[in-house]
């Protein structure tokens, strides 16, 4: 669950002050999938930052997961992050390890027991599609399979929220479809799905709920029914 009450954030860029949220209201519930959409400066970076606590919020109320980010304390900040998987345009994976210890990797961070990283990559892996992948470095991989991997990595901790940065920014258009449907089938799971994105044919074509911010304000908030779904049924 996401909720934002009357939430603003600034930031100073060496020159101005930029405001980047201002006043901004929002509720998510738990298992919704969302788009978040606007151009860039809009303030979804910004908005991403305070929703992952690597930024406090100037005025308002943060809730996520149940965790109060405006008071939290600094010793429960590792276990609020173990609730949210994070998926980077840019991938961030470790070129010097396996696909499998890529995400081994972000368990092992966690204090995870062997026994259960035994178990879960391979799960994770086999949810994305990458089974056969397993021992192959990023080098070796396309686009796509790298965003899989990433994606896999964001899975390890079985999150209840899921939050994806431009997440088909380096792939090409049909690996893009690709990857959405992934979020998706993700989603039906019970996972909440965050994706933020400037790519609005992605949202026309699967529709749904969309929140577009311009300035720093929420201009649209609702449910936009997808192309993709319209032609699938004629």
């Amino acid at each position: 669950m996401i909720d934002l009450k009357n939430v603003s954030f600034s930031y100073d860029n060496g020159q101005n002050t930029i405001h980047a949220i201002k006043n901004m209201t929002l509720h998510i519930d738990d298992g919704e999938f969302v788009f978040v959409v606007g151009a860039s400066g809009a303030g979804k970076s910004s908005l991403l930052k305070v929703l992952l606590r690597e930024n406090v919020a100037d005025e308002g109320e943060v809730t996520v997961n149940g965790f109060d980010l405006t008071h939290i304390k600094r010793r429960k900040l590792p276990q609020f992050r173990r609730s949210i998987g994070v998926v980077f345009q840019d991938f961030r994976l470790i070129p010097n390890m396996t696909v499998y210890d890529n995400i081994a990797f972000s368990l092992r961070v966690t204090d995870a027991s062997a026994r259960f990283i035994r178990s879960r990559v391979p799960y994770t892996l086999e949810l994305v599609g990458l089974t056969n992948k397993a021992k192959n470095y990023p080098a070796e991989l396309s686009g796509g399979e790298q965003q899989r991997v990433a994606l896999a990595r964001a899975l390890a901790n079985d999150p209840s929220l899921l939050i994806a940065d431009e997440p088909t920014g380096n792939v090409d258009p049909e690996m893009s479809l690709e990857i959405i449907e992934l979020f998706r089938h993700i989603n039906l799971s019970g996972t909440t799905v965050l994706v933020v994105t400037h790519q609005h044919d992605l949202v026309r074509y699967f529709g749904g709920r969309t929140i577009s911010i311009e300035a720093g304000h929420i201009v649209f908030d609702g449910l936009l029914e997808g192309e993709g779904v319209q032609h699938a049924g004629q």
